[in-house]
């Protein structure tokens, strides 16, 4: 049996193809409503995404993929489950997902390098490393009233008090799953299938419509 893996870097500098962001239809069809814009007020909601991260599914033991973490990036799988350890400037992070399961979210255009740093460094192990990038998106939701938007969007106990800093989850958001999960005091995330990431846009507009929700003018894209 071979032990070669065929590693391919999705966004290589040679490109010709524009990648567009998984909410550009929707920014295009729904609007960009500016925060504040409903209520005539200062906001209390604010929708932003951040695309074009990188996403790799890590898969094995945890000890093993543990070491090649924090010696190739720096940082180290969470301790707890449902749990995620972000780096010091927050653009890394390693969420818990199941017991041999985790996610890894850095910017994009270190994707490609760091995989083939950790396939490089994890050697014969016995692990899985997926680049599943293409396939989702990262909204945030920010703002004094994005607790009560969640509340009308989860049956998760969004108190923060049980979903404390740190903590991420999968769980059912209006009628899709999502990765909840809230890596500092003023903001969540949402972790959203491509396919979905219209209908989660579409409903955070709506739900959050009588706080004046918007989205945040300033871009969270990487450049292309």
């Amino acid at each position: 049996m071979s032990n070669s893996v065929h590693v391919y870097d999705a966004r290589a500098d040679h490109a010709t193809v524009t990648a567009e962001s998984p909410l550009a239809y929707s920014f295009q069809r729904s609007g960009m409503p500016a925060p504040g814009e409903a209520s005539g007020e200062k906001s209390h909601a604010v929708i932003g995404e951040r695309a074009f991260l990188g996403h790799l599914i890590l898969r094995g033991g945890a000890i093993v993929l543990d070491e090649a973490l924090r010696e190739v990036l720096g940082i180290g799988l969470p301790g707890r489950p449902n749990s995620l350890t972000v780096d010091a400037d927050g653009q890394r992070s390693v969420q818990w997902l199941s017991p041999d399961e985790w996610l890894l979210i850095v910017p994009g255009d270190e994707t490609f390098g760091l995989e083939t740093r950790l396939r490089a460094h994890l050697g014969g192990a016995h692990v899985a490393i997926v680049d599943v990038s293409a396939g989702q998106t990262l909204i945030e939701l920010s703002g004094e009233a994005a607790q009560e938007v969640l509340m009308k969007s989860t049956v998760y106990d969004v108190d923060p008090h049980a979903f404390t800093v740190g903590k991420g989850v999968t769980t059912l958001f209006a009628k899709t799953n999502v990765i909840l999960r809230r890596p500092d005091e003023a903001r969540w995330e949402l972790i959203v299938r491509r396919s979905f990431a219209d209908y989660v846009y579409r409903w955070l507009l709506d739900a959050g419509e009588e706080y004046g929700i918007g989205v945040a003018r300033e871009s969270r894209h990487e450049p292309q």
